[in-house]
C-alpha cells in the first residue's frame, strides 16, 4: 500500500465522515443527554482513541516488527492520545487550557498534511485518522459542551508547557537517536515544514510562529467574549 496523498479520497472521506459525526455528536449530547451522561459520552471516545493506540502498538510488539527509535507513541498527537481519558475523567480547566491549543495546532496540521505510510484498509490508517480526528472532536465536545473558555493566560500556559515538551523530546531524541516530533529533521511525507526552511531554522520558526498561531486560535473566544459582555 502507498502513501496517503494530500488530497486524495483517502485523505479526505474521514475528514467529511469526522465532521458529520463530530458535529450529530456533539448537538445530540447538547439536546438529549445529562451533564453526567455527556461526561460518559466523551470519556468513552476518549477512552476508544487510547484504545487504538495501544492496541496498534501492542500488535507491533507481538509481531516483533517494532522500532523504538521510530515506533513509541512520542509524537505529540499519540502523546495526547494516550492522556486524552485523564482529562476527560478529571475536567480540569488547566488541562483543557493546554490541550486546546496543543490539539488545534498540532493535530490540525496532521488532519491538513497527513504523515501515513501505508493507506486504507492499513492499521496505521485507522489508527492515524482515529487518534487525530478523534482529539479534534473531544476537545471541541468540552469546548461546546461542558463549556470551557480559553482566557488570555491560556494562550502563554499552553506555549510554555510546550516549551517543556520540547526539551524533553529532545533529550529523549537524543539518547534514542531518534527524531519524535520532527525535532531532528522533517518528516518524509510534505508538509507546512517544508516553507521553514531546514534543521534547525524549521525549529526556530515554528518556536516563534507559536504566539501568533495560538492567538489566533484565541480570537474567536476573544471576540465572543465581547460580543457577550455588550449584550449585557
Amino acid at each position: 500500500m502507498d502513501r496517503v496523498q494530500i488530497g486524495s479520497l483517502e485523505h479526505l472521506i474521514p475528514i467529511v465522515l469526522a465532521l458529520i459525526g463530530g458535529a450529530i455528536f456533539i448537538w445530540a449530547s447538547r439536546r438529549f443527554l445529562t451533564k453526567k451522561e455527556q461526561y460518559r459520552a466523551v470519556h468513552f471516545l476518549a477512552i476508544l482513541i487510547s484504545l487504538a493506540l495501544i492496541a496498534f502498538h501492542l500488535y507491533y510488539i507481538i509481531i516483533g516488527d517494532y522500532n523504538y527509535r521510530t515506533d513509541l507513541p512520542l509524537f505529540l498527537c499519540s502523546f495526547l492520545g494516550l492522556i486524552i481519558p485523564f482529562f476527560t475523567h478529571y475536567r480540569k480547566f488547566w488541562m483543557y487550557e493546554i490541550l486546546l491549543f496543543w490539539i488545534v495546532a498540532g493535530t490540525s496540521q496532521g488532519v491538513i498534511t497527513p504523515d501515513i505510510s501505508e493507506g486504507f484498509p492499513s492499521l496505521d490508517y485507522f489508527r492515524y485518522w482515529i487518534v487525530h480526528l478523534g482529539l479534534l472532536t473531544v476537545i471541541l465536545y468540552a469546548t461546546f459542551v461542558y463549556p470551557m473558555r480559553p482566557t488570555i493566560k491560556s494562550v502563554f500556559k499552553s506555549i510554555l508547557m510546550f516549551q517543556l515538551y520540547v526539551v524533553i523530546m529532545l533529550i529523549v531524541n537524543k539518547m534514542l537517536g531518534s527524531n519524535y516530533s520532527y525535532l531532528n529533521h522533517k518528516p518524509d511525507s510534505a508538509s507546512l515544514l517544508d516553507y521553514f526552511g531546514e534543521w534547525p531554522y524549521y525549529l526556530l520558526v515554528v518556536q516563534l510562529l507559536l504566539i501568533p498561531i495560538f492567538l489566533l486560535i484565541y480570537l474567536p473566544f476573544f471576540l465572543w467574549k465581547k460580543k457577550k459582555s455588550r449584550v449585557i
